[in-house]
């Protein structure tokens, strides 16, 4: 994960660099922070969302009349819970973490110069395994004869559009925007000759501020 996360680090400032010297004199390196709300939508057994955090880099610069473009690299911690049955058959729901970095290109439509705009665009967000309490490892999840430790090896890529808008002043603005995931984050499942067609899908809601220096 680190040295993707270094590889996301270096496309992002190589991105940058060129975007700074064609558009010099409009573009803005901004320090972005927030939370997210992290969805795993599957029909296989039942999840909930929960809370997690982002941090990046982003970088606006003009484009083309009221059209921005906007680069952003971001690394989150995602989490959710799914529903499962502990060794004392009491129904428990196990927490799961998610670790990633995200790349985006957003293409950014300029409603109020400096003040109100839309982005849209596509991202592509690098995985780690999920993470859990060892403790819960071999709980059964409700609905399956999975532990929950089955399901920690998902797919470690992910192509997301996203939806977004972003509101404020010259150099501090809130951005609230929507991704959904296109991969199959439970596709690995379906290597285990398990006789059930495992399917899920990302869906997560983020707010972030950005100051942009």
């Amino acid at each position: 994960m680190r040295k993707i996360s270094l590889s996301l680090v270096f496309v992002f400032c190589t991105i940058s660099a060129f975007s700074q010297f064609k558009y010099r004199d409009s573009n803005r390196l901004g320090i972005s922070f927030g939370v997210n709300q992290f969805t795993l939508n599957t029909d296989n057994f039942e999840t909930k969302p929960k809370l997690g955090w982002n941090a990046g880099l982003c970088m606006r610069g003009n484009f083309y009349n009221n059209w921005d473009m906007v680069y952003a690299i971001q690394f989150s911690e995602n989490n959710f819970s799914v529903a499962t049955n502990s060794l004392t058959s009491a129904k428990e729901d196990v927490n799961y973490k998610l670790a990633s970095a995200q790349i985006a290109l957003q293409a950014s439509f300029k409603i109020i110069e400096n003040h109100l705009s839309i982005e849209f665009g596509p991202i592509v967000q690098v995985n780690r395994k999920l993470n859990m309490d060892n403790n819960d490892a071999n709980n059964v999840i409700s609905g399956t004869t999975l532990l929950a430790k089955d399901i920690r090896e998902i797919s470690n890529f992910n192509l997301c559009p996203t939806v977004g808008i972003t509101a404020g002043v010259r150099h501090f603005r809130a951005n609230v925007s929507y991704q959904y995931g296109l991969n199959n984050m439970l596709a690995n499942l379906n290597n285990k000759n398990l006789g059930v067609n495992f399917k899920g899908n990302s869906g997560i809601i983020n707010a972030d501020l950005i100051l942009y220096l």
